[in-house]
């Protein structure tokens, strides 16, 4: 039985993808599919690589990782260095994503902060606006109007 194999388009259309973008993983390496004269040919092994490097993407890890630890296990040598590098490159990420939650948390407080200030300044001029209004007894305040 012939290995599956898949289009350029089959595979954007899968993945949600624009050709050039699935060229542009070709050019980073991430993929190398056969040629059938002009027309790019996937195995399932591309189309596994392009499955995890649009997820290393979502973890937010770069291409450039992607590739690294993609390569690593296409490789022949020890999983104790492929599995050292790979949690090396996620504690890394998750280091980043932890600094920038914490940095989004704070900015957060100072907003909220901004908020109640902000509704205690506006609960105060209503309040004074009520006192204006009442001090007037009700007379009307357009110019157009006379009582």
């Amino acid at each position: 039985m012939p290995a599956q194999t898949f289009t350029i388009s089959q595979l954007a259309k899968e993945f949600d993808l624009t050709t050039r973008a699935i060229r542009f993983y070709e050019d980073m390496g991430l993929l190398s599919p056969e040629r059938a004269g002009l027309q790019r040919v996937y195995s399932a092994r591309d189309r596994a690589r392009l499955t995890l490097t649009l997820r290393a993407k979502r973890l937010g890890l770069t291409l450039v990782e992607a590739k690294d630890i993609l390569d690593m296990y296409d490789s022949p040598r020890d999983t104790v260095p492929q599995l050292e590098k790979f949690l090396g490159v996620l504690g890394a990420h998750r280091a980043q994503l932890e600094a920038q939650l914490a940095e989004l948390q704070a900015n957060l407080a100072e907003v909220r902060e901004h908020e109640k200030k902000g509704r205690a300044t506006l609960a105060k001029a209503q309040k004074a606006a009520q006192a204006v209004q009442d001090a007037r007894g009700g007379e009307c305040t357009s110019d157009t109007t006379t009582h």
